[in-house]
């Protein structure tokens, strides 16, 4: 009788060594993501943030990240072309955060060699209301990203 093998991941996915997320505008979701997996990973992984299209900075990215005592101040929101002009795509994975990103993160699987993941995340720029109730979207969008970045690349 022929046992069927078990499918195996490729070492690419399941240990990556370099690793992009994706938003629509590089300013919320992949920001905090790009924070969060450096401030966890970053001595092991090397890691970036891009947008379809470069946004504006959101000052709430900055204040909810400064909760953790990491500092996103510096980041300038750009794009994918912007990324692949200045650095290449050598990335092994694409994390895409939202619809459109993930559209992209496709579209690059054409001419580069990565595994996408599509990571469907809120995006807290949506949510009204006063200061403190849009600090808590933000928050909690900061907070599945971590736990899905922990879960994702902790050491087997």
């Amino acid at each position: 009788m022929n046992e069927v093998p078990a499918p195996v991941s490729s070492a690419r996915s399941a240990r990556p060594q370099a690793v992009l997320f994706i938003c629509g505008q590089n300013v919320v979701r992949s920001v905090m993501a790009e924070a969060i997996a450096k401030h966890l990973y970053g001595k092991s992984v090397y890691i970036k943030s891009a947008g379809v299209a470069p946004g504006d900075p959101d000052p709430f990215v900055a204040s909810v990240m400064d909760e953790l005592g990491l500092d996103v101040k510096r980041h300038r929101p750009h794009s994918v072309e912007d990324l692949e002009e200045y650095e290449g795509l050598g990335f092994d994975l694409a994390i895409s955060l939202s619809p459109d990103a993930h559209h992209k993160a496709l579209e690059l699987t054409r001419t580069n060699a990565l595994d996408v993941e599509y990571w469907p995340t809120a995006d807290p720029t949506l949510e009204g209301g006063n200061r403190e109730q849009r600090m808590a979207a933000y928050r909690a969008v900061r907070d599945e990203l971590e736990m899905r970045i922990r879960a994702r690349f902790r050491q087997k």
